[in-house]
């Protein structure tokens, strides 16, 4: 691929400016309609009004990169329009020295807790520095040759979902090594609410970096104000951040994600259902891995869990060697139920642990980490309600969305 660097700035400005109208247009033709519009009037149009990334606000953040030696924190969800985000910049003359890349990879395509290897782009050249396996944090060396970090990551407001912990590393790594970090916000799909267990300080793990509820009700850009705010970084060290605005994305909007941010959410649905239904993976219960339809179904191989009936298989690049592989698992299909959407409940889990004939093996010591406390899981044993468990985590709760309210960058 043939790299086109600008010396001259003006020259360089007039291809951003040229490249602005054509992503506007594309955006316009494929824009999602929000619910903003409904409440403006008629004479608005919806194409205004649709919610813009981060990413598309390229007149804001380009200028930035320009002879600058760039490093890009991305994977397959990082698209401008239809185009990836360091194809995009390549093509402006932007001189991308190498990608970061999280959890599943740079194009998106590795199993949950597959090892990320080393490796080189083929599309691009670029080399891939991996940030998950036993690089999860980007070494002195590794930024020498950067002068700023760009991350443009789709998250989806959860706890446990774990580009927020690589985003916790790179900006600690952006911080020792005095580094910018560029954050190129998107819309959070569970933003519009805020729930469960805040996590204990003895639970930190990467699937539990900050002291946050389950659904956390923040952007990435909200996050990474917070981390920095409550100096949650190493030492208390702080980041030179700055985040580039999503444009007329409100909490309360719902937001439909063009590409799947994972192999297993395949759709608007499992997204939805994600904050509850990945408390299972904690316990002897299938999420429907190894399925065509990952988390919006549960089951395990007892009859009494249920009329749906499924068979995790192996599938290459979603779940090679999924939980009660080969073998028929009984339980519950939501992609017929309307319950229990854009919420997070224990609900399910109290029911199948009501209902298991192997209580003594139900729960695994994961179930704890992804809760980021032990009291729930004693809490269900002992026979307790929701609503009675629900009471143990509400001071915490009502603690953070106060804290929350300090790094909030949209309504």
């Amino acid at each position: 691929m043939q790299h086109y660097y600008y010396a001259n700035f003006y020259e360089f400005m007039q291809r951003i400016f040229v490249f602005w109208v054509l992503l506007v247009g594309i955006n316009a033709c494929r824009a999602q309609t929000s619910a903003v519009a409904l409440s403006v009037g008629s004479h608005t149009s919806p194409e205004a009004l649709a919610i813009q990334t981060g990413t598309s606000q390229m007149l804001e953040y380009l200028p930035l990169l320009h002879n600058k030696r760039v490093g890009v924190v991305v994977n397959h969800t990082a698209l401008v329009g239809k185009a990836h985000l360091v194809d995009t910049l390549l093509s402006l003359g932007i001189k991308i020295q190498k990608v970061f890349a999280p959890e599943h990879g740079f194009r998106g395509n590795a199993d949950a807790g597959e090892v990320v290897q080393n490796s080189t782009d083929s599309r691009t050249g670029l080399p891939i520095v991996s940030l998950y396996g036993k690089n999860k944090k980007p070494s002195a060396e590794q930024l020498s040759d950067l002068d700023i970090v760009v991350f443009d990551i789709q998250d989806v407001g959860v706890r446990f979902y774990t580009y927020i912990s690589t985003l916790h590393y790179v900006m600690e790594a952006c911080a020792e090594n005095q580094k910018k970090l560029l954050v190129l916000d998107r819309p959070n799909p569970n933003g519009g609410y805020v729930d469960g267990p805040t996590r204990e300080y003895k639970f930190k793990s990467f699937v539990g970096m900050h002291p946050i509820p389950i659904v956390h009700g923040l952007t990435v850009g909200e996050l990474a104000q917070m981390i920095n705010g409550e100096k949650w970084l190493k030492h208390n060290l702080q980041c030179d951040l700055q985040v580039i605005l999503n444009k007329n994305y409100q909490h309360q909007l719902p937001y439909s994600l063009p590409v799947r941010p994972s192999p297993n959410l395949p759709n608007d649905l499992a997204i939805q259902l994600y904050p509850s239904i990945c408390l299972f993976e904690g316990t002897i219960v299938s999420v429907g891995r190894g399925t065509d339809f990952p988390f919006q179904v549960v089951g395990a191989p007892e009859k009494q869990l249920g009329s749906f009936a499924f068979t995790p298989r192996s599938i290459e690049g979603m779940s090679k060697n999924p939980i009660h592989k080969d073998q028929t698992c009984y339980g519950i299909d939501f992609r017929h139920l309307n319950q229990y959407r854009g919420q997070f409940t224990l609900k399910y889990v109290i029911d199948f642990y009501t209902k298991t004939a192997n209580k003594s093996k139900f729960f695994n010591k994961y179930f704890d980490t992804l809760l980021g406390t032990a009291k729930v899981r004693e809490q269900i044993i002992a026979g307790l309600s929701e609503k009675e468990i629900r009471a143990g985590w509400e001071k915490d709760l009502q603690a953070y969305k106060l804290k929350r309210q300090k790094y909030l960058l949209y309504p």
